[in-house]
């Protein structure tokens, strides 16, 4: 017989009877008409599982939509596995390879080929009937040398040299239609769940799209970036050359005692394009224009870093870099507009004294001199400390900003005085062929660090703080990339293995029983798949400096 126990359920507020050895599926059909959405997830004791999960001890529960994080990561890896079995039947034996979030879905290679539209529809046509059948995801756990005989006689060699890199003794992979496959968090329980979708040619692959964040019962519409493409599969491109494109291939080379080349290979062509970037300014400014350079990117794509090596660059150019803080042109607080919430909103473009920030860079390109302004962030207004500068015949404004993309913050500048900048971690690195490492993921890592190390803030405040962080990305930076005369990828191939101890030290202080412990739990298990390297032989002058410490740069 089995044990009576009880569960608290979050989303209606109540302990729930249950027999011991439930399922989560079988606990919320017996709660689903006071649940008002189909949940694809759960957070049990703050930690996401899948709905097959087996209750036998008393546990807090939150069944979680589509609409949540976690809900949405599910749907998407779910997808990919119907993808992953799609793309077996109707072309059995070729390498499917899910690259990195682009234009608004997710860039998938076929290995070999150029999928035209025809082989595009058959395979969406499959993964259709795939979701029409209503087919379970088995969830399994084997010891893991028995999982590695299963993806090896699949053909999943990347996810063999994972495996076996990790030393885990147990596996968790789940089974679709016989197939097998092992991903970096948990599925929904059935196919029949995945019914928005789509799958469109991209390039030289395809794009795999999930349902809209407005509107979640439609797919949302592709976002053509090829400026961002471009420079992700410029990394890629580097990545099979030198042959690291997964964490397996990481791992491999940390334990071959070859870690110390990799950092000096990925710094190097840092090095490169940094000075690239500033032999296309020269060249320009050489020819009357690029006067003033401005450098965006979101939060933690290591913009400072960036654009203080790029000044070095120029310096070598023979011209002479010269920095502005948009920060100094704050409207005085009492003026700041406000967001939803009622607090102001310091990453809103009008935030900036547009008019007084455009007359000076006006006033500087035409030789004038210019007493910069002050803000004082305690009181929250505008003081003059008798800044004045002048450019000379070799000057060149560095401006740095996550509004600097943005045509209105420039707009009585002329346009062949600008140079425009964009810098992200686009990470090109992957998992394995079919987990991605998220470019946001890499970034929201980098800040918990720097925040801990340098703000005094600890990572339960900087989780909590993200989603915000997010949303102003999405309204004030994400639109206006593809105004880039330039894309730096500032992700480096080494930085998660770096960044796997200390950033593991900070999340453990998340506390278990507060909601953002999921968030913690989940990074801490994806840092997991990178063999850790030391800090220690990072260069100074890297970008990785910006949040770590020992840099050469002044912050």
């Amino acid at each position: 017989m089995s044990k009576q126990l009880k569960v608290y359920c979050v989303n209606i507020g109540e302990y729930l009877p249950i027999e011991g050895g439930m399922t989560l599926s079988e606990i919320y059909e017996g709660i689903r008409e006071r649940i008002p959405f189909t949940p694809l997830c759960a957070r049990v004791n703050n930690k996401a599982e899948d709905l097959s999960f087996q209750v036998f001890m008393p546990k807090q529960v939150e069944f979680l939509p589509y609409e949540s994080p976690s809900g949405h990561r599910c749907y998407i890896r779910s997808l990919c596995m119907v993808l992953y079995r799609a793309v077996s039947t109707v072309l059995p034996g070729t390498r499917l390879v899910i690259s990195h979030s682009v234009s608004r879905g997710y860039y998938c290679r076929l290995a070999g080929m150029v999928p035209d539209t025809s082989l595009c529809d058959r395979i969406k046509a499959e993964m259709r009937s795939i979701v029409g059948r209503d087919l379970p995801f088995e969830r399994k756990e084997r010891l893991t040398k028995d999982v590695i005989e299963l993806m090896r006689q699949q053909g999943l060699h990347e996810k063999v040299k994972l495996l076996e890199s990790l030393h885990e003794l147990y596996t968790v992979y789940y089974r679709l239609d016989g197939l097998v496959d092992t991903y970096s968090g948990n599925l929904v329980p059935n196919t029949g769940m995945l019914r928005v979708f789509d799958l469109v040619p991209y390039e030289e692959g395809l794009l795999l799209l999930g349902p809209d964040k407005d509107d979640p019962s439609r797919p949302t519409l592709p976002l053509f970036q090829p400026k961002l493409y471009r420079a992700f599969t410029d990394y890629m491109k580097f990545n099979s050359i030198i042959g690291i494109r997964d964490a397996g291939d990481v791992n491999e080379i940390v334990a071959a005692k070859g870690t110390a080349m990799m950092i000096n290979v990925a710094e190097a062509l840092h090095t490169k394009y940094i000075g690239a970037i500033a032999d296309r300014i020269t060249e320009r400014y050489n020819e009357g224009g690029a006067r003033v350079v401005l450098i965006a990117g979101p939060s933690s794509s290591g913009k400072t870093t960036f654009t203080k090596r790029l000044a070095v660059q120029l310096l070598t150019n023979l011209l002479q870099p010269v920095m502005i803080s948009l920060d100094n042109y704050f409207v005085d607080r009492h003026h700041t507009p406000k967001d939803e919430t009622g607090e102001y909103d310091y990453e809103s473009l009008f935030a900036l004294d547009l008019e007084l920030f455009n007359d000076h860079l006006n006033r500087l390109i035409k030789g004038e001199e210019v007493e910069l302004p002050y803000y004082n962030f305690e009181r929250g207004e505008r003081e003059y400390r008798g800044d004045v500068i002048r450019l000379d015949s070799h000057s060149v404004l560095l401006i740095e900003g996550i509004h600097g993309l943005n045509p209105e913050l420039t707009r009585d500048v002329a346009a062949s005085m600008k140079y425009r900048i964009y810098v992200s971690a686009l990470t090109t690195l992957a998992i394995d062929d079919h987990n991605w490492v998220s470019t946001t993921d890499n970034r929201l890592l980098r800040r918990i660090i720097r925040d801990y190390k340098y703000r005094g803030t600890n990572a339960l405040e900087t989780i909590r703080r993200w989603p915000s962080v997010r949303r102003g990305e999405e309204k004030w930076i994400f639109p206006y990339q593809e105004n880039a005369d330039s894309m730096f990828n500032s992700s480096l191939l080494f930085e998660l293995g770096v960044m796997r101890d200390e950033a593991d030290m900070v999340l453990r202080s998340v506390p278990g029983d507060l909601p953002e412990y999921a968030e913690a739990h989940r990074l801490r298990k994806f840092l997991s798949c990178f063999s850790p390297i030391p800090s220690t032989l990072i260069p100074p002058t890297s970008l990785l400096r910006e949040f770590l410490g020992g840099s050469s740069f002044h912050y």
